[in-house]
């Protein structure tokens, strides 16, 4: 029989994308609390649901007695041999219940329930679609601009924003126009499924160059690194497992290409594109550019580095407002600090004086040289360690002797 709750739902099926089964599964539900409302909880209820032709069969099963006790699980031999003469006491009795008996209010409910089922459905679905697709980049509509977040529209169905977090900095956008950035979080909430996108995180840049640069969706050209300062600058390593072609010049493109429409995404944010190496003192003289060092000095135990230019590269390697060095540092690990090459010469001088060797020493005696090397200070850089504390320990040194000693080596590396 047609039934209005299945009729009007039934169009669900043609204008979501929600599963046949699980429509008529929620239907067969709702009914089901429909009959308890209505006769109890006792009854035994069989419900079937047809959502193409929009019908609904609902059947109650009563067991055949000479005298009802309860009218939901029991009728009557006389009243059951109307529609079935051979109906026998202790037989089972299929009753048909009609949908319309059940009264406008229940009807009301029912669809109200249905209603509120499917809205739960659909925010599973999304949120199910949705998780799957974290990475991807998506192109919506501006549908509201906020001071601290956009609301975008995507599919004409899906709202997603964009924070003010994971927005590029000083661009403007308008109601109406579309945007383009990457899924970067889906999450739960009260009010359905929170799908928070990005134009700010390095996952964006890292999309935009598979999309323009087939050997990076490919595979022969690998991303090995990404540090970023959204609208200031990025810096992207990356590596060829093809010696025969040049990752650089892959991702630039031929007159530049493809680098430009990054760059036009990206609202002309400065992007250097650099080899990847293995060898940290390469790598890092290459991630420096447009800087280029004269000599790079690592300390691996502390993962520092001293990098020495001309005066006329340091504030090449800095970048405006210390950018250019931070992502270096980010993208190689390391912590990189810039030396002028007339620093880094005296203080390779002053290195050279304090690892002379205590006999090469002019400003202390013959016997003070002598108890020093003879306690195991063989440099000036040991004694000055040392202090004059230590050097008490020591066979005839009292403290102004020791005091005098570091004094007078102090005096010699200045």
């Amino acid at each position: 029989m047609k039934n209005e709750i299945v009729e009007a739902f039934s169009l669900l099926v043609k204008e979501k994308n929600i599963d046949k089964e699980v429509l008529s599964r929620i239907l067969q539900e709702i009914f089901l609390g429909l009959l308890k409302k209505k006769y109890g909880p006792n009854g035994n209820y069989s419900i079937f649901v047809n959502m193409e032709k929009g019908e609904i069969e609902i059947y109650q099963s009563k067991n055949v007695v000479d005298e009802v006790l309860d009218e939901v699980t029991e009728i009557a031999l006389d009243e059951a041999q109307k529609s079935a003469p051979d109906m026998e006491v202790g037989d089972e009795y299929l009753e048909i219940i009609d949908p319309s008996t059940f009264g406008r209010r229940l009807i009301i409910s029912a669809k109200q329930n249905l209603n509120q089922r499917i809205k739960e459905i659909e925010k599973e679905l999304v949120y199910e679609e949705y998780k799957n697709r974290v990475g991807e980049i998506i192109i919506g509509e501006i549908r509201q601009v906020n001071r601290d977040e956009i609301f975008m529209t995507v599919d004409n169905r899906t709202e997603v924003v964009l924070p003010k977090s994971e927005q590029i900095k000083d661009e403007r956008h308008h109601r109406g126009g579309s945007l383009r950035a990457v899924i970067k979080e889906v999450r739960k909430s009260n009010r359905g499924p929170e799908i928070v996108v990005s134009r700010a995180d390095d996952m964006f840049i890292t999309r935009l160059f598979e999309n323009e640069v087939p050997e990076i969706d490919e595979g022969i050209i690998e991303v090995r690194g990404i540090a970023r300062e959204a609208g200031e600058r990025t810096k992207i390593a990356v590596y060829s497992h093809d010696k025969r072609i040049d990752a650089v010049g892959a991702c630039v493109g031929m007159k530049g290409m493809r680098i430009q429409s990054i760059v036009k995404e990206l609202n002309n944010e400065k992007i250097d594109i650099i080899n990847w190496s293995s060898e940290p003192e390469i790598f890092i003289t290459r991630a420096l550019s447009p800087a280029k060092p004269l000599r790079i000095i690592i300390d691996e135990e502390e993962k520092k580095v001293s990098a020495v230019l001309d005066d006329e590269q340091i504030s090449l390697a800095i970048g405006k407002g210390g950018v250019n060095r931070r992502l270096a540092s980010r993208l190689t690990g390391y912590d990189i600090q810039t030396m002028r090459e007339e620093d880094f010469r005296k203080l390779m001088d002053e290195q050279r004086d304090l690892d002379r060797s205590i006999e090469d020493v002019t400003s202390i005696s013959d016997k003070q040289k002598a108890i020093l090397i003879g306690g195991g200070y063989s440099t000036v850089r040991d004694v000055l360690n040392a202090g004059a504390d230590i050097l008490t320990q020591l066979p005839g040194v009292g403290l102004k002797t020791a005091e005098k000693i570091i004094a007078a080596l102090e005096a010699e590396t200045e």
